[in-house]
């Protein structure tokens, strides 16, 4: 179905709106209630922008490529562009976003850009596919996703009591931004205590943490013993965490690649992530949302 051009999904106790204009995911209701980051633009306006074909900011908000410069979008151009609505039935939407004469001022390549939604009783699935159509030429590509969600994910609970539970302990030192939003060297300490992410403000007083690093492919988010929400991202090897300070939401944004670090030339082929798509190849970056209980201890 479909409701003043948003696609409106449901399956069980489970809910999404989907929006032509960049994807993007709109709303997301476990059993009525709202789980998504409504978006504020005293705080953020975004939701859950799809990021293609890079992520994050550019050096001087410029890409190159080949000897060729262009300007460049903080994280890319797909989030800016509204896609073409292929299928929907009620569970399953289909979008599609094709370079034109928009995408190609910034991104002067062809592709096809595939987003897949799909629900069920248990989880909202997304698939992205970049397809390049090119027969001759590469297509430097990076996906990412960035949802929000409201913090406190449990009404009631102290913002103090969430954390983000990994699937695997993650001692490996992080990144942070800096205040171009280009990634500092990795190499400072992790927060994460084995497994757990415990969420406090002050974390993100430099902006966003980057673990380059990740072990785990799946998180957790909510307050221990209590149903949370559920992140699977079997295919994305980064993963960004990011709020502004007291700000109502938090990001989980697992990545194919990560904004370049101070320095940095803007070269697509050496931006840190970057896939290089062979002619008649594609990417593609898989993202699950489910509620689910971990324990408490």
């Amino acid at each position: 179905m479909s409701a003043g051009g948003r696609s409106l999904l449901a399956a069980g106790g489970l809910a999404a709106e989907i929006d032509p204009q960049g994807a993007e995911l709109r709303s997301f209701r476990i059993d009525g209630r709202e789980w998504l980051w409504q978006g504020d633009p005293a705080w953020w306006a975004g939701q859950a922008p799809l990021l293609f074909p890079v992520i994050g900011r550019s050096p001087g908000g410029r890409a190159r490529w080949q000897g060729r410069a262009f300007d460049m979008p903080p994280h890319g151009v797909a989030r800016q562009s509204r896609f073409a609505l292929r299928e929907v039935d009620g569970r399953r939407a289909l979008l599609e976003l094709r370079d034109d004469k928009a995408t190609r001022a910034h991104y002067p390549f062809a592709f096809h850009l595939e987003v897949e939604w799909r629900i069920d009783e248990a989880s909202l699935a997304m698939r992205v596919v970049a397809r390049n159509p090119s027969a001759t030429e590469v297509l430097p590509a990076s996906i990412g996703f960035h949802p929000a969600f409201a913090w406190p994910l449990v009404p009631g609970a102290a913002r103090e009591a969430h954390v983000v539970r990994f699937e695997k302990p993650e001692p490996a030192p992080i990144r942070s931004i800096d205040a171009d939003g280009l990634g500092h060297p990795s190499g400072l300490p992790t927060p994460v205590d084995g497994a757990t992410l415990r969420l406090d403000d002050r974390l993100f007083a430099a902006d966003a943490l980057i673990l380059d690093r990740l072990a785990s492919r799946r998180a957790w988010f909510g307050v221990p013993g209590m149903r949370g929400l559920r992140v699977d991202f079997p295919d994305c090897p980064h993963l960004g965490i990011w709020t502004k300070p007291g700000a109502p939401y938090l990001c989980i944004e697992p990545w194919q690649g990560f904004a370049p670090g101070i320095g940095d030339d803007g070269d697509l082929a050496r931006r840190p992530g970057i896939v290089l798509v062979p002619p008649g190849g594609a990417l593609e970056r898989n993202l699950v949302l489910s509620p689910d209980i971990v324990p408490a201890a």
